[in-house]
């Protein structure tokens, strides 16, 4: 059966929230899709997200350098959420840092996990 974007959940907005996760299984970040940006992922095999604040497409690595490149397409159960199993180089985050998700709380304060890449 083909794939249609159209038959995924999108929100009141158009979006669906999309996690980036390399192949090791490491979470590197969250952004949002809308059904065209869906289909210029599955297209190009370079992730495009769609900027909430911009209002225009961003593919992941065109400015910075710091390509995500699709090796698989996941769907939720829900059908309204997806999941982009990636090669990234370089960070994932506008932080510089591999992950967005480099803040944990433990015992009740927040601890950084990690540190910014070397440029």
């Amino acid at each position: 059966m083909a794939f249609d974007p159209t038959t995924l959940k999108y929100d009141a907005n158009g979006l669906i929230p999309a996690i980036a996760q390399s192949e090791t299984g490491e979470v590197l970040m969250m952004a949002w899709m809308n059904a065209e940006a869906v289909q210029r992922t599955l297209d190009s095999g370079r992730v495009t997200y769609w900027s909430r604040s911009r209002q225009a497409f961003w593919v992941k690595g065109e400015t910075s350098g710091h390509v995500q490149r699709l090796l698989e397409f996941r769907i939720d159960c829900d059908r309204d959420c997806l999941l982009m199993v990636v090669e990234q180089e370089g960070p994932a985050c506008h932080t510089n840092r591999r992950s967005c998700f480099y803040t944990a709380v433990r015992d009740g304060s927040e601890v950084e996990l990690m540190a910014p890449m070397a440029p």
